[in-house]
C-alpha cells in the first residue's frame, strides 16, 4: 500500500499493489508435509553430504534409535555408526551412485548406538540434492525382529529336522526291533516244539517195562518245554491286556516273606551248578497292601535273569529294605551285564542286548515288569557294566496310590 499526496502533502489516495501468492503458500504446505513425513517416518532417515560425508539432516526416528541429537550427528559422518565398515569400503559402496551407475543401491549392515549396542539394519541409498549441492539420502530399515524371526524360523526347522530324524531312526529301530522279534520267536517256539516233537517220537519206541526210566526223562522233557510254551503265551497276552488296559489289580495286605519264600522256591530249580541265593530271611515284619502276584511276578522276572545271565559259581543277591511309604528290592549279579549302548532300550519290548541274543527270552519280561510297577505308583531302573554284572532296584509303595 502506497499514499499518493498533492502539491500541498495532503494524501489524496492511495495504490496498493497485490500479489497472488496462492502457488507460494501451497509449497510451504508441501514442503511443512514433507517436513513431517521426514520426522514421522517409520524408517530412519539419515541425509549426509556426499563430499564430506557428515550428516545434514537425520529424522526423529533415526536420532531416537542411534541415540544422539541431530547437533551431535552433524558432527559426524556413517562410519562413525557403521564401526564395521573401513573408508575404502564405504567408498566403493557409493562409488557406483556417484559415477552414475546405479540410481540406488541397498545392502545389510549393523548401527552401532551411542550406549555402543548394534542392530541390524537394511539400507536403502540414493544420491540426491539439497540446494546447490549433492547429498546421499540414506533410508534405514531396523530388521532386528526379521533377524530374531529368521533366527526362530532357522531354530524351528533345525528342531523339526531333528525330530525328523529321530523319528526315522526311531523307525529304523523298530523295524530291526520287529525283524529280531520274529526271528527270536521263530527261535523260542522252533527249538522246544523240535524237543517235543523229537520227545514224542523216541517215547514210542520204548515200549518196555524196563525202559520207563527213559519214557521219564523224555515226559520231563515234553512237559518242561511245554511249560516254557505257556510261559511265552502268557507273556504275550500280559502284553495284549496291558496295552488294551484289561489289568485289573487285586490288593491285599500279605507279608511279603510270603512272596520271597515263593519266588526263591521256584528259582532255586533253575540254579546253575555252584549257583547260590543270599536273601533276607527275617522278614515277617514287612508287610505290603498290594496286588500280590503283580509283586511276585515282577520279583521273579529279576532273580530269574540274574540266574540265567550269571555263570556258574556265582552268588545272587537279594536286598529289601522298608520304610514308611515304600519297599525297595534289589537283586545283584555278577553276571554278563548290559552293553552301554543297549542300556536305553532295555526296558523296551522285545528288546534284548546284544550280548543275550543267545540265551531263551523274549525280551518281554523287563518291559511287562515296568508296566506293572508303573501302574502300581512303583518304579525301577538298574545299573550295569558289561561282564561285571548288574543291579536292577524295584520300587513298590506299601499301600496302593490312590
Amino acid at each position: 500500500m502506497t499514499p499518493v499526496k498533492d502539491k500541498s502533502g495532503v494524501i489524496t489516495h492511495f495504490i496498493g499493489i497485490q500479489n497472488d501468492v496462492t502457488e507460494q503458500k501451497i509449497s510451504e504446505q508441501e514442503r511443512n508435509h514433507l517436513a513431517t513425513i521426514f520426522d514421522e517416518s517409520l524408517n530412519e532417515i539419515f541425509v549426509f553430504d556426499a563430499k564430506t560425508l557428515k550428516f545434514v539432516n537425520v529424522n526423529y526416528g533415526g536420532q531416537k534409535n542411534i541415540g544422539y541429537s541431530l547437533a551431535e550427528l552433524k558432527t559426524m559422518t556413517p562410519l562413525d555408526i557403521k564401526p564395521d565398515l573401513s573408508e575404502v569400503t564405504f567408498q566403493k559402496i557409493i562409488d557406483p551412485l556417484l559415477d552414475g551407475q546405479e540410481e540406488n543401491i541397498e545392502f545389510e549392515t549393523r548401527h552401532q548406538r551411542r550406549d555402543g549396542s548394534f542392530y541390524p539394519i537394511q539400507v536403502h541409498l540414493q544420491l540426491s540434492t539439497l540446494g546447490d549441492k549433492s547429498v546421499f539420502v540414506a533410508i534405514i530399515m531396523d530388521i532386528t525382529e526379521l533377524k530374531n524371526y529368521t533366527q526362530r524360523l532357522e531354530k524351528t526347522v533345525e528342531e523339526r529336522t531333528k525330530q525328523l530324524k529321530d523319528a526315522l531312526e526311531t523307525e529304523k529301530e523298530l523295524n530291526e526291533l520287529k525283524t529280531k522279534f520274529l526271528s527270536l520267536v521263530s527261535h523260542e517256539f522252533k527249538t522246544p516244539l523240535t524237543g517235543i516233537l523229537t520227545s514224542s517220537m523216541l517215547l514210542s519206541k520204548y515200549t518196555l517195562e524196563t525202559q520207563q526210566e527213559k519214557r521219564d526223562k523224555h515226559i520231563e522233557t515234553i512237559t518242561n518245554k511245554v511249560h516254557y510254551l505257556n510261559s511265552i503265551l502268557n507273556d504275550f497276552l500280559s502284553v495284549e491286556k496291558l496295552e488294551t488296559g484289561k489289568v485289573t489289580y487285586k490288593f491285599t495286605t500279605f507279608k511279603l516273606s510270603k512272596v520271597v519264600n515263593e519266588v526263591i522256591y521256584n528259582a532255586n530249580m533253575l540254579l546253575k551248578e555252584g549257583q547260590k541265593i543270599n536273601y533276607p530271611e527275617n522278614i515277617d515284619d514287612i508287610i505290603l497292601t498290594q496286588d500280590e502276584k503283580t509283586i511276585e511276578l515282577s520279583l521273579s522276572n529279576l532273580v530269574h535273569n540274574a540266574i540265567k545271565y550269571s555263570p556258574e559259581k556265582t552268588t545272587i543277591q537279594l536286598n529289601i529294605h522298608q520304610d514308611q511309604t515304600q519297599t525297595v528290592f534289589e537283586v545283584i549279579d555278577s553276571g554278563i551285564g548290559i552293553p552301554k549302548k543297549d542300556q536305553k532300550n532295555i526296558f523296551n519290548r522285545y528288546f534284548r542286548a546284544e550280548n543275550a541274543l543267545l540265551s531263551q527270552g523274549t525280551g518281554i519280561g523287563l518291559n511287562i515288569v515296568k508296566t506293572h510297577l508303573e501302574n502300581l505308583g512303583g518304579s525301577i531302573h538298574f545299573i550295569s557294566q558289561e561282564q561285571k554284572g548288574s543291579t536292577f532296584t524295584m520300587i513298590i509303595p506299601n499301600t496302593p496310590n490312590q
